[in-house]
């Protein structure tokens, strides 16, 4: 049976995770020679260890500028702030601190929209023309009767003058659909013109079309379909695209997530010269036919990371700590290439 599970992914998206206790990390680099490129191996320094308040899922990550403190929006506790999207702030990108929720109650119309609702999931940020779009689901176990939502800001910092969350409503239902409205994630293509990839389960990763600014669909169209692992429970979630180098990645999460040390999570990828697809892993197996080449899985007391996003070269998802007896963790990575493929160490 098919099933949806409570946190999926998120990201960064501004016209924008290698073992985490590692001393040295290997990427590729792109160096131009003679008007050609190739690619070579080098050391880089790895990450610390994200320490402070990193008990996160699905984190959606915003990179800072220089000077600029980083942010970090994930998945809801239904213990802590009536289940709203959290936030945590760094000013290095390494210790990071609690600082609050999205709003101190969730949306009257969520729980009439999406019964018995809990937790608001899997949170997407992307910024277009000075506006922050805060993209979430609402939704339960197990059902496909999901919603992705909308709220909008001026700025990401709960401390910052003129920050306030608009609820903008609802973006799209899957009820009496063969999908499932969570896992949002937004990229632009050349043209500049919105797409939100989305899906958990059920029918696999699917796409629609957006416009600014009101960030909402431009059709009721069908879907367009970019992942599907062809058999149940179709264990494949959290969409995240990444324009790099001419292609399109589309990276995911897939097996099953949220169940401690015992989680079997793993996050994949696919490309294409299209944002539309057809998507395909490095040995040209078509994602819709349970295509993926692995970027990130267990290793170690690292157990099931998934949940992914990009910000700005830095890989951020959650994972399970055997050494804490299997409690989710906030896991942050250099992302870098091998061949026009996504690599992490």
């Amino acid at each position: 049976m098919a099933v949806s599970h409570p946190q999926p992914s998120k990201r960064r998206r501004s016209g924008a995770k290698l073992p985490f206790r590692a001393a040295t990390l290997t990427v590729a680099v792109a160096i131009a020679l003679s008007g050609c490129s190739a690619s070579v191996a080098q050391e880089s320094p790895a990450l610390p260890e994200p320490t402070g308040s990193t008990d996160t899922h699905d984190p959606a990550l915003v990179r800072g500028a220089e000077g600029e403190p980083w942010f970090i929006y994930s998945t809801g506790n239904g213990q802590v702030g009536d289940g709203n999207i959290q936030i945590r702030r760094s000013d290095d990108g390494v210790d990071w601190e609690y600082a609050g929720e999205v709003w101190p109650e969730k949306p009257a119309w969520l729980e009439e929209a999406v019964p018995g609702v809990d937790n608001l999931w899997a949170p997407e940020l992307y910024e277009h023309d000075g506006t922050w779009y805060l993209y979430y689901s609402a939704s339960t176990f197990g059902s496909n009767a999901s919603i992705i939502a909308l709220a909008t800001n001026t700025t990401l910092d709960p401390d910052a003058a003129g920050y306030e969350w608009v609820d903008r409503g609802t973006v799209l239902s899957s009820t009496g659909t063969d999908f499932n409205a969570i896992d949002p994630g937004i990229v632009q293509d050349a043209d500049g013109t919105p797409w939100m990839s989305f899906g958990s389960f059920w029918s696999g990763l699917r796409m629609v079309e957006l416009a600014w600014p009101g960030g909402m669909p431009v059709s009721t169209d069908e879907p367009i379909l970019l992942a599907d692992r062809q058999s149940p429970p179709n264990a494949i979630e959290a969409p995240y695209i990444l324009p790099h180098d001419g292609y399109y990645y589309l990276f995911f999460s897939r097996d099953s997530c949220c169940q401690g040390v015992d989680s079997t999570y793993n996050i994949a990828v696919g490309r294409s010269k299209e944002l539309t697809g057809p998507y395909v892993d490095a040995d040209g197996v078509p994602l819709t036919e349970d295509g993926g080449s692995p970027v990130l899985e267990t290793d170690g007391s690292r157990i099931g990371p998934g949940g992914q996003s990009v910000g700005d070269g830095i890989l951020a998802y959650h994972f399970y700590d055997e050494e804490l007896d299997g409690m989710f963790r906030l896991g942050l990575a250099t992302l870098g290439w091998v061949d026009g493929w996504p690599v992490v160490r």
